[in-house]
């Protein structure tokens, strides 16, 4: 096994410490990593979190709050690894979109550097920033750090030697914009305080194992890749689907996003990135980069006479849940806006104009309350292209595979890991008695190993340098010029329909795939 680099060690200061993410994800994943023994590694020996919020709270009254995220969020809890891991916890008042922040902060940082000696003797401390804010705060917070004079990046690259020069990062929380215009907006403010190298636009989808085993899959056996292209693969299916609706998050931050713009643009055109790229000349950032960028630029943009046809909105209607309470629909819920008619199910229809996939269809759909939470990728493979069995009682002509289905990929990313091939075999017995069996691999079963967040590997890959797992700028952008007809128009919008709880979702997206004579894999 390929042993990973260790990361740096460094200071991580969390903008938004007292929010939501915080406690739930970030923290827990910190402490999982501080443990001995842990799946993914370590945390470096010298390593400090400094939380930066404006609610007042000293360091220990932080630490007690944080104590009870890690009792409930963690992979596993106990209060001796606690107390070993939190020393290295700190909490600093203050507005970071204001520049009068900024001093304190650095002072901050410096005593705890003086403290826990993260930096080496006559150096600063590498800094790892992570904007756990709300997205308006992005700009804001970047102009100030940038004003402050807290990132000096431009020197490390003019360094006789930038390895021995402290580097500052950035991690940037999605939604990445809310359209093309403000993707570019941040992108450019981000441009004038980091180097692109220093950025780290995070997608917690990326961290997933079962995301990272698509290239494996692809490129590390050699019977798939000769038969994944247009000649062997009829289509593809994208779902990400939930079985619980919007809740409190209604009215403060879905309505004003939509599952188009909260999964789709984000999580699944990059799980569709993986499955359909060339092979990266080394799996490293820069190739896999580059060749994320070639496809969404490949990818047709939709015109907008066909956007309407090619994709389909929904929103729940009242229903049962499922402790069998009547819930609200979701023009019901609280803050919601019902004239705004925000989506909680899309599905669209993409292709993608280069040799590999011209005239393979992807089709990507996400939604709440739905039949069953999972997220999958689907690939059907073309049927036989003529039916040999066609005069032992099989059925269909001899040119269309005479009715015998493709055989199916599903790659199960969600909840549960694992792998699943469909094959037909012959039932035991006189004549010819088809059936579908399927060839099954569960991943933790197989492989073992423990469950760790996907925040914890990919904030090592940041203390590491390690962009492998997240985005590039010109990605971002391709995925909202993919994403962006369908946004804009106002047919489609206007054509939402209500779906039952507990369904597959609205009528529409049966039938934008029956009009190409597909249909959803719906387990």
């Amino acid at each position: 096994m390929a042993r990973m680099p260790a990361p740096d060690p460094c200071i991580l200061v969390i903008f938004g410490a007292s929010g939501d993410l915080t406690g739930r994800k970030l923290i827990p994943a910190l402490y999982d990593l501080s443990k001995t023994g842990g799946a993914h590694g370590q945390l470096p020996e010298r390593f400090a979190v400094i939380g930066v919020s404006r609610t007042a709270m000293s360091d220990d009254e932080f630490r007690g709050k944080m104590r009870e995220s890690a009792r409930k969020h963690a992979a596993s809890y106990d209060d001796a690894s606690w107390n070993a891991f939190v020393p290295k916890v700190h909490y600093q008042v203050g507005d970071a979109a204001k520049i009068d922040c900024y001093p304190g902060l650095m002072k901050r940082i410096e005593d705890v550097d003086r403290t826990l000696r993260v930096a080496r003797e006559g150096c600063a401390p590498n800094l790892l920033l992570y904007l756990s804010v709300a997205p308006q705060l992005y700009e804001p917070i970047i102009a100030a750090v940038g004003e402050s004079g807290l990132v000096t990046e431009g020197k490390r690259w003019c360094s006789i030697n930038p390895a021995e020069t402290a580097w500052q990062r950035i991690i940037i929380e999605k939604p990445f914009g809310e359209d093309l215009h403000s993707a570019r907006s941040l992108n450019r403010a981000l441009g004038r305080v980091f180097e692109e190298e220093a950025i780290y636009r995070i997608d917690h989808y990326l961290g997933k194992e079962l995301v990272q085993n698509i290239l494996v899959l692809r490129f590390a056996n050699s019977i798939f890749e000769p038969v994944w292209n247009r000649q062997h693969i009829d289509h593809i299916q994208l779902t990400a689907a939930e079985t619980l609706g919007v809740g409190s998050r209604a009215g403060t931050f879905y309505d004003g996003a939509g599952a188009l713009r909260d999964m789709i643009q984000s999580h699944l055109l990059q799980v569709m990135a993986l499955v359909a790229i060339e092979p990266p000349s080394v799996f490293e950032a820069a190739p896999s980069m580059r060749e994320k960028i070639k496809l969404f630029d490949s990818a047709r943009v939709t015109a907008a006479a066909r956007v309407a046809r090619n994709g389909v909105f929904g929103r729940y209607g009242r229903g049962a849940g499922p402790e069998g309470r009547v819930e609200p629909a979701y023009t019901e819920e609280k803050g919601v806006d019902p004239a705004r008619k925000t989506e909680t199910y899309a599905a669209i229809r993409l292709e993608i104009d280069n040799w590999r996939w011209e005239g393979v269809p992807f089709y990507l759909r996400s939604g709440k309350k739905l039949s069953k939470k999972l997220t999958e990728v689907v690939v059907q493979f073309r049927r036989p292209p003529t039916n040999l069995f066609r005069r032992n009682g099989r059925g269909g002509g001899a040119g269309d595979g005479g009715g015998l289905p493709g055989n199916r990929l599903v790659i199960n990313i969600a909840p549960r890991e694992g792998l699943e091939l469909s094959v037909l075999g012959k039932v035991p017995g006189q004549g010819l008695k088809f059936e579908e069996a399927h060839l099954s691999l569960d991943y933790l079963e197989r492989f073992g190993g423990e469950q760790v967040d996907a925040y914890g590997p990919l904030l090592l890959d940041a203390m590491r340098g390690d962009r492998t797992l997240f985005k590039h700028r010109d990605e971002v952008e391709g995925g909202w010029r993919i994403v962006q007809p369908f946004l804009e128009n106002r047919d489609l919008r206007d054509s939402i329909e209500e779906y039952a709880p507990g369904s597959w979702g609205p009528r529409g997206a049966d039938e934008l795939l029956a009009r190409d004579g597909r249909a959803w894999h719906n387990p």
